[in-house]
């Protein structure tokens, strides 16, 4: 399966080369960005969802937007760190093809182009090593705004930079089983064009030629849960973006996504994130 390369809208929010001392241990970090890691000297650990990844230099990680996460650093650790999200699009999520390896060796290039960057933006170092300092509303919005503020030449040498450096985990990438089948493509595709619209499911078993029940047979089989739950995982994905990025109210940003109810707007965000979107947004401030 093919991604089209112009889809890849990433925007730098941070990168920096953090140096800690037993004091890098934060627990159930989740942000709406993705994180790269490269290690240069210590040694670490990430605790995600299904694994336990030792941070070893030489070597390169990926923590994917809203990945739930922990960190343990009980020694001498230093790394540099890259945050960076998509900008606001339609087209379908990379992670949505690809299932991306955690690890990854590093070399010196990648370790130049992380020298680049923190060389020519150091005002893009994180303000502390703690998540709440800097995964919040109000710095997001600042550094979304920083990066919009850049020249043309700027943006465009950061998403070769950070396209470079994404590149190493795509080459180790496996496409997803569901791949293969180009009419379920089709649909992923619908749906991510279609992220701000209600979406039908009639629609989607419309756009494969299979009845309804049929098609969500295939489509639990292949992605592992229900059209509508994908939908809405995506859609509140989108949510929590906009909540941190946009100061609308709640239910227009539910409307905004197809949601003509808001309160089951309010109540499906909390099923799935465990918290209400006015919480979500008041964390983030």
């Amino acid at each position: 399966m093919n991604i089209p390369i112009e889809s890849l809208n990433f925007q730098m929010l941070n990168v920096g080369l953090a140096k800690h001392d037993a004091d890098w241990n934060w627990q159930n970090v989740v942000s709406p960005f993705t994180r790269i890691y490269l290690v240069k000297e210590g040694y670490a650990k990430l605790y995600l969802p299904n694994r336990v990844v030792d941070l070893l230099s030489g070597h390169m990680y990926i923590v994917p937007a809203h990945t739930v996460h922990s960190y343990e650093c009980a020694g001498k650790f230093s790394h540099y760190y890259l945050h960076f999200y998509e900008g606001f699009k339609k087209e379908t999520d990379i992670f949505d093809f690809y299932d991306f390896p955690v690890e990854i060796d590093s070399n010196a290039l990648d370790e130049a182009i992380f020298d680049n960057m923190c060389k020519h933006h150091p005002e893009a170092q994180l303000p502390a090593s703690d998540p709440t300092a800097y995964d919040n509303m109000g710095k997001f919005i600042d550094y979304v705004h920083r990066y919009n503020e850049l020249s043309l030449a700027e943006k465009m040498e950061l998403r070769g930079s950070i396209l470079i450096l994404f590149s190493k985990f795509v080459h180790k990438a496996q496409a997803k089983v569901w791949t293969q089948d180009k009419r379920l493509a089709k649909v992923l595709t619908h749906i991510h064009n279609n992220i701000y619209e209600e979406i039908s499911i009639d629609d989607l078993a419309a756009i494969v030629c299979v009845t309804k029940s049929h098609f969500i047979r295939i489509f639990v089989k292949m992605i592992g849960m229900s059209p509508l739950q994908y939908i809405n995982r995506k859609k509140i994905d989108r949510a929590e973006l906009l909540l941190i990025t946009d100061d609308q109210p709640i239910k227009e940003i539910a409307y905004d996504l197809g949601y003509n109810d808001h309160s089951y707007f309010i109540r499906l965000f909390k099923k799935i994130t465990g918290i209400t979107p006015m919480a979500y947004r008041k964390n983030m401030r």
